[in-house]
């Protein structure tokens, strides 16, 4: 990389100074010409060594950036721009952005079709390819299979070109099987699955995911023996660590759909065995199995994120990072060799075995140092190598009055497991896929984050639609849970998008209006009246958090960071004096709904074309809730709150925080893409305009992987950043798993644009209630102070005494979410 850039750097200046405008020899071109070819070829094949080290985001600016030049220099339809084209679009592929390339391909398909080239062109075959398997990744299977069927017809006199174009990944395996073509499926993978085993060996990440396939298609046509088998025997190697990065020319985005695809196709196969009572060949329980499998399904990207991050992780510790260097160098090494394995197509046979054994070799001094860090730093391991949890191991680290409740959604169906610390689990396949589940938290969604300005803007929250998606997910298995008081959460897809505290436990319908505004919601059943809800990133780790020390009860109590300023005119704009104006808020009769609601701003930068910090709305009302949980701590006001210019980043890095009990940080949560280069989670914090110093303003997951606490909680008092949707929840998650590293036992996280007076209601009595009552779990705590607004009084004018609006629609008492370990206190049976 570092090569390319001091070459770019010097082709600009040669550029910029003109010069030598002479044509050289036959090529026809002018020097300038020659200088700006090899200028895009290097910017190229910069962006593909960005995006190699997982720096997507990066990678597609720069590519970007290339095609324009290459689009002005040589013309649109040219060989230049049309390879620029390809690039980025294999970029914009790697961020699961499907739509996009799809446009990128077809602008790269009409190039092909202005400059003529032929239907059997094996080039333009591998573009079409591409443009299929963006249909794949946008579930369009008709779209996608029309494709891949004309391509088989339009090459069908090449065989090498279309073995090439079929062999490059197995994408085309998802539509057939999903059209009910599954028969032909398993003809054609068969003999992929035998191609790649005689050129990279059974135990080859290729070999193994071509036997995935060829038993998701076995299993579609009803062969469930041998579907069975195919996934025993491909499943463990898909999911090993050695396989993480699959090796040059793999397609990271490619590689991790066609896994899903997999070891949802298993999942189902252990449903229908399980269903008839049945074992497993190796004696295990099928709805065991599926558990586990399920849990290692969750959060791929994030694995692979963490994964990446990790050496800020170990630096603290030079043993560990002298074992993580090793253990990494061994991991690239393994992948660079597959992916030599994978090029050298049907070469030396003699050249393929050597091959096969340095990665066995390789692979087996790689088990032993992870052996080694797994012995001597354990939660290193389970960061960058979790291993999911079995029943067993999730019944051991639950206490008394717990039950975990753990959801997987799948094309088809969606599958919940609640596992009691005692007595049988409960299991159930529910005939909810995941597109009608996301359709069903987004409506429910709808009336808990809108774009309200007024009270009367607030949408009625759909208790019908409340009340049947508990009677479907989680009426069908209260028999694992019912009994317990406290349930911990581990949600797949879109459910991690919505607290599962707001569903109603009995079916309800809303009154008719009545003073005070939104009163009508206090009797509804809510699960929060019954129950506690803990959510968990997974179910391994529970038993890592579960595992860490107790906390020195000489920490300080509180540090909080909030209303950062992420412009110089914000800092400006806070330092004008402002007017203090009290006004009424009474206002009699339905006349309340016309008053003003203040919902705190979220960041809307995913449409802008170029987006930096200062972007980002201020979010002065943070400032008041941190001051109001340092008080409710009995925090010092003048020592333990940092705000404007001093909620920075460099503060943040630079203080002792592994002596606070509770850390919060009020402001702003990003995911990759929100921001210009952004690639990790961050939270966002002051502008480096502003505060100065060298960081960017942005406390990145892995800066928080160097952290070190020692924390009961963490807040993130934030917008959405306990979402739980697409490459934002993976994102979260991520962070999240960042902050557990660290140090902290347990995550209070935002799932919507709070509303500032009830949030801030909400989080002080939250931390009045643990301040008194150091035997009282975090969770419960936190359904009682949920309990304090939905059943109090509400609202209050300071100024009359009286109650303007109630607190009891779910969009005042349920943005917050507690992750990670629920307890802290007094067992809650």
């Amino acid at each position: 990389e570092e090569t390319l850039r001091r070459t770019i750097s010097d082709l600009d200046k040669e550029i910029a100074s003109g010069g030598n405008n002479d044509t050289m020899g036959v090529t026809g071109r002018t020097v300038q010409q020659v200088r700006y070819l090899f200028r895009t070829y290097d910017s190229r094949n910069l962006s593909l060594a960005v995006l190699r080290q997982g720096r997507p985001v990066e990678a597609e600016v720069i590519a970007r950036d290339t095609v324009l030049k290459q689009a002005r220099v040589f013309g649109r339809y040219s060989g230049q721009t049309l390879e620029g084209l390809r690039v980025l679009s294999e970029i914009v592929t790697e961020q699961g952005r499907f739509e996009d390339a799809e446009k990128l391909v077809r602008a790269s398909i009409d190039i092909y079709d202005r400059i003529g080239a032929k239907q059997d062109s094996v080039t333009l075959g591998i573009t079409r390819r591409t443009l299929a398997d963006t249909y794949v990744g946008q579930a369009r299977w008709q779209d996608a299979q029309k494709v891949y069927d004309a391509l088989a017809r339009d090459l069908a006199s090449r065989p090498v070109g279309l073995a090439q174009i079929f062999d490059a990944n197995l994408n085309w395996a998802i539509p057939l099987v999903r059209l009910n073509r599954g028969a032909e499926a398993v003809g054609r993978l068969e003999k992929s699955h035998t191609t790649f085993v005689k050129r990279v060996g059974q135990n080859h990440y290729d070999a193994a995911e071509a036997r995935g396939m060829l038993a998701s298609a076995l299993a579609a046509t009803g062969q469930s023996r041998p579907a069975l088998d195919a996934f025993i025997a491909a499943v463990p190697v898909l999911l090993s660590r050695d396989n993480l990065s699959a090796g040059e020319g793999a397609s990271t985005s490619g590689r991790l759909m066609r896994l899903r695809f997999i070891l949802d196709s298993y999942i189902d196969v252990l449903r229908n065995i399980a269903a008839s009572g049945g074992k497993l060949p190796n004696g295990k329980d099928a709805v065991e199995e599926a558990f586990r499998i399920a849990n290692a399904a969750r959060g791929g990207t994030v694995k692979e994120a963490l994964a990446s991050s990790a050496a800020r992780a170990a630096s603290g510790d030079p043993e560990l990072a002298d074992l993580a260097r090793r253990e990494q160098n061994t991991m690239q090494k393994i992948g660079a060799l597959n992916g030599v394995l994978r090029n050298a197509g049907g070469g030396d046979a003699k050249a393929r075995e050597a091959l096969i054994i340095r990665i066995r070799t390789l692979q087996a001094a790689r088990s032993a140092l992870m052996e080694e860090i797994t012995r001597r730093f354990p939660n290193y391991a389970d960061l960058i190598d979790p291993k999911p949890a079995t029943i067993a191991e999730v019944r051991k680290t639950l206490r008394s009055g717990e039950a975990l409740l753990s959801t997987y959604s799948t094309a088809e169906r969606t599958y919940v497991w609640a596992v009691p610390k005692t007595g049988a689990v409960a299991f159930a396949a529910v005939d909810m896929d995941r597109e009608e589940l996301a359709e069903t938290v987004e409506l429910l969604r709808a009336a808990l984050e809108p774009d309200a300005t007024t009270l009367g803007d607030i949408p009625d929250f759909d208790l019908a639609v409340a009340h049947a998606l508990y009677q479907k997910l989680l009426a069908p298995v209260q028999a694992g849970w019912k009994e317990a008081r406290s349930l911990l959460v581990v949600a797949h897809g879109p459910l991690g998008y919505l607290p599962l505290s707001v569903l109603p436990t009995q079916k309800v319908a809303l009154g008719p209006e009545k003073e005070p505004l939104f009163s009508r919601y206090r009797d509804v059943p809510w699960l929060a009246r019954s129950h506690a809800v803990t959510m968990l990133p997974s179910a391994a780790s529970l038993r890592t958090l579960r595992n860490l020390p107790a906390g020195d009860a000489k920490r300080k109590a509180f540090v909080g960071f909030g209303d950062p300023w992420f412009s110089v005119a914000q800092a400006a704009e806070a330092a004008r004096p402002k007017k203090v104006e009290v006004a009424a808020l009474t206002s009699r009769g339905l006349r309340t709904r016309g008053l003003p609601v203040r919902l705190r701003a979220a960041p809307a930068t995913q449409a802008l074309d170029n987006a930096d910090l200062a972007r980002l709305p201020r979010l002065p009302d943070t400032a008041d809730e941190i001051r109001s949980i340092a008080v409710a701590l009995k925090a010092d006001l003048t020592k333990d709150i940092f705000l404007g210019k001093r909620a920075n980043e460099g503060r943040v890095k630079s203080m002792d925080l592994s002596a606070v009990k509770v850390l919060a940080f009020a402001t702003h949560g990003l995911v990759p893409g929100d921001l210009n280069g952004l690639v990790q989670p961050a939270l966002a914090l002051t502008s480096p305009q502003v505060a100065g110093g060298r960081d960017d303003g942005l406390l990145t997951m892995g800066e928080v992987l160097g952290l070190k606490l020692n924390a009961d909680w963490v807040v993130l008092s934030a917008c959405n950043t306990g979402s739980g949707e697409g490459a934002g929840a993976e994102a979260v998650s991520g962070l999240g798993r960042a902050f557990f590293y660290a140090g902290t036992r347990a995550l209070l996280v935002s799932n919507w644009p709070v509303e500032t007076t009830s949030a801030k209601a909400l989080t002080t009595d939250l931390f009045r209630r643990q301040a008194g009552d150091s035997t009282l779990a975090r969770a419960e705590a936190l359904r009682q102070a949920m309990a304090g607004l939905f059943d109090g009084d509400g609202r209050v004018d300071p100024k009359s005494g009286e109650i303007v609006f109630s607190y009891a629609h779910p969009l005042f008492w349920a943005p917050f979410s507690l992750v990670g370990d629920g307890g802290g206190g007094r067992p809650t049976s």
